[in-house]
């Protein structure tokens, strides 16, 4: 589960890096957000690719009339009236929240009502990033060894057919058969044990009853809780078989991560890791969400450092040996810029087009990285490698 980025409006215009001060008129007048554009020249460099977000929303708008002029049958959606990006929906009600066992030791937000991470947010402020002792190092390993197999277990239950909703039980019940807490669950109130993120969803989508459709990516994203300390990963599966451009935006993430994890070791800025994810990404016409950040992690879900996934952004600190925080960018294969469900999880791409991400804990050593989250079997490789092989998850 990402943390959030919050900076300056920059140019929409893909390679521009300038604050905006311009806004699409357009845009303003279909009540689409962002759009933001530093000048003119901007603007109309951006113009082809930007007025597929005006025909897009004309479209939904259309279909919205249709809808409640009674050319339309059935409506999942719980926001009568939404207008949605793309062309996913999501399907309610949800399945009651899933209950773990009393034993089960649990983080200060579990059984509060207002899911309130208490211990997180006394120390929001702070940019101090903690060098952990070598006995907080065995105990990280330990929590996202526990947390890796549960996202196996989610990953083997993905095929056409399948909701979101069954893989969070499956997710959820492995564990609880460790032990662990799902950390997800109750933190500022997320109603699922892990966040499924389907196709245009960039981040945090609520697992559901939709089922999984051929053709679809699916992003699994599991933190565990156990023995004090919580363990973050994810990864974006193909739901059978998947278009070409389907095939680039997945490679794409995965790779932007890696340009990004191959940077880590001692004296490295955290501030930097972002123009290594972003030269990647831009080099294969993708781009890169800048509302969600890598974040520190260890007794706190999220804390100190920062780690925006573009370039030019300004996060402070200097990565030391026993730091230990994820990467996770998030690739789009459209505009950068995000929208939000009217659930405040749910971010989706502005354009509707699809989007992919990876993530790993990471422990800075003495020589350079630890992947505490690596993947176990066939030597690492993402489970989407795996799929193109034809290799059985």
């Amino acid at each position: 589960m990402a943390d959030t980025e919050v900076g300056h409006r920059i140019c929409e215009s893909p390679g521009c890096d300038k604050l905006a001060k311009l806004q699409c008129p357009t845009c303003i007048k279909l009540n689409i957000s962002g759009s933001y554009f530093c000048e003119q020249s901007c603007f109309k460099a951006s113009w082809k690719i930007h007025k597929l977000i005006h025909k897009k929303t004309e479209n939904t708008l259309s279909n919205l009339m249709q809808h409640l002029n009674g050319s339309s049958s059935t409506n999942t959606s719980p926001w009568p009236g939404y207008i949605y990006t793309g062309s996913l929906r999501p399907y309610y009600p949800l399945s009651p929240k899933r209950h773990v066992p009393e034993h089960i030791a649990r983080p200060d937000y579990a059984d509060h009502p207002e899911g309130y991470p208490a211990s997180e947010m006394e120390v929001k402020r702070s940019t101090q990033i903690i060098v952990h002792t070598s006995e907080d190092i065995e105990k990280m390993r330990t929590v996202c060894r526990l947390a890796r197999e549960c996202l196996d277990a989610g990953a083997k239950a993905v095929r056409p057919g399948v909701t979101t909703d069954e893989i969070d039980r499956i997710i959820h019940e492995a564990t609880v058969e460790r032990n662990c807490y799902p950390s997800p669950l109750n933190y500022h109130n997320f109603p699922k044990s892990c966040c499924t993120s389907v196709n245009e969803v960039i981040c945090h989508g609520i697992p559901d009853q939709r089922e999984l459709q051929e053709g679809d990516i699916v992003n699994l994203d599991v933190t565990c809780y156990y023995d004090g300390f919580h363990g973050d990963l994810n990864e974006t599966l193909f739901v059978g078989k998947v278009d070409d451009d389907t095939k680039l935006l997945v490679e794409t993430a995965y790779d932007s991560l890696m340009a990004a994890v191959n940077e880590v070791k001692p004296g490295a800025r955290y501030r930097d890791m972002g123009q290594y994810i972003q030269k990647e990404a831009h080099a294969n016409g993708c781009s890169v969400t800048r509302t969600y950040c890598g974040h520190g992690i260890h007794r706190l879900f999220h804390t100190a450092p920062n780690v925006p996934h573009y370039a030019k952004n300004k996060a402070v600190g200097v990565m030391k040996p026993g730091h230990v925080f994820t990467i996770e960018p998030m690739i789009n294969k459209g505009t950068w810029r995000d929208v939000l469900w009217p659930d405040d999880w749910t971010a989706v791409t502005q354009d509707g087009q699809r989007s992919a991400q990876f993530e790993q804990t990471l422990l800075v050593t003495e020589t350079g990285v630890e992947i505490l989250t690596a993947r176990k079997e066939n030597n690492g490789r993402p489970y989407f490698r795996d799929q193109l092989d034809g290799v059985p998850l």
